[in-house]
């Protein structure tokens, strides 16, 4: 079958409706030097202007147009116009789905974010329910990070994602962090040999989080605690990027429904892992490896640490 390309014919002044009949201002137009585009019109600038994700070959922006404001989306590489105009319809069958305006552009946003999501190689299904608690945790202790040392080198430390051995990497100290039910058995997984392993000129702390989770109506789901991860990166343009690189590297969807399952956190103790720490940790015997174990909390009570986890980080890159 030949394709029929929408923008055939389109001047840079042109603007064609995607959907006749549909609810919202939805158009096919031209961009800059003759790049395809989408374009939602709006009556004013939203604001705050939401952050817009970063694709690949692609360009998502809020600019003016004549009698107000409209997102845009824009293709890089005209040789993937028959892919583009699939994304394209995607984000207006999403956006026509809104009760008024305002909603149609933010599922317009988040079908963007969607195929974002995707194009980054995100899996389907969803996390499973201990991901789920693991991520809780990481994103509680990065909030953290952020109120000690910023936005900007907060998130360089979450290295968890990109799968380093431990889950936050500073000058001078390395942080791994471990969630457990309130009431299960005091002992936290160990995945491999090199999550507990020394390094060299680094101090090593495990954290231990209790989260708690329920099927519940009401209380902050997984998207809660992304989102409000999210808005402390808001501000800053290479820190907001950095961050939808790394949660998106998590495996987390935007689109799962995670609604069902609320997430509560509860207290959390560090421990400084050091000579006499429980552990099975590398260089292991020749034909080892892969090791998981479970470790006892009550095994790690002497390395327990009273100071705030915070102020001993920053007076190591301090030094």
């Amino acid at each position: 079958m030949k394709y029929h390309d929408p923008w055939k014919n389109l001047g840079a002044d042109d603007a064609r409706r995607v959907e006749a009949a549909g609810h919202f201002d939805f158009f096919w137009v031209v961009l800059d030097a003759g790049m395809p585009g989408l374009m939602l019109r709006l009556p004013t600038s939203p604001d705050p202007l939401p952050k817009l994700p970063k694709l690949k070959n692609l360009v998502a922006s809020f600019r003016p147009t004549v009698g107000g404001w409209a997102f845009v989306l824009g293709l890089k590489e005209r040789a993937q116009v028959e892919i583009f105009e699939t994304l394209c319809r995607d984000i207006v069958n999403a956006g026509e789905g809104g009760k008024d305006r305002e909603d149609a552009l933010s599922r317009a946003i988040q079908r963007t974010r969607r195929w974002h999501y995707l194009l980054r190689g995100g899996r389907q299904g969803g996390l499973s329910v201990e991901e789920q608690r693991g991520l809780v945790g990481e994103m509680a202790f990065l909030r953290e990070l952020v109120s000690g040392f910023g936005p900007e080198a907060a998130i360089e430390t979450w290295t968890g994602p990109t799968g380093s051995a431990k889950d936050f990497e500073l000058i001078g100290a390395c942080v791994e962090v471990k969630t457990r039910r309130v009431a299960a058995k005091p002992y936290v997984s160990i995945s491999s040999e090199d999550q507990l392993a020394d390094v060299a000129g680094s101090r090593l702390f495990l954290r231990v989080t209790n989260v708690a989770s329920a099927v519940l109506p009401e209380g902050q789901d997984l998207h809660d605690h992304v989102r409000m991860t999210a808005e402390l990166f808001e501000d800053s343009g290479a820190a907001f990027e950095a961050w939808e690189a790394a949660i998106f590297t998590t495996g987390y969807d935007p689109e799962c429904d995670y609604e069902g399952r609320r997430w509560q956190l509860g207290t959390s103790t560090n421990y400084e892992v050091r000579d006499g720490f429980p552990r099975i940790a590398a260089p292991l015997s020749a034909g080892v490896g892969n090791v998981k174990y479970s470790l006892s909390l009550d095994a790690c009570a002497p390395f327990e640490i009273e100071v705030n986890l915070i102020d001993a980080l920053r007076e190591r890159v301090a030094e």
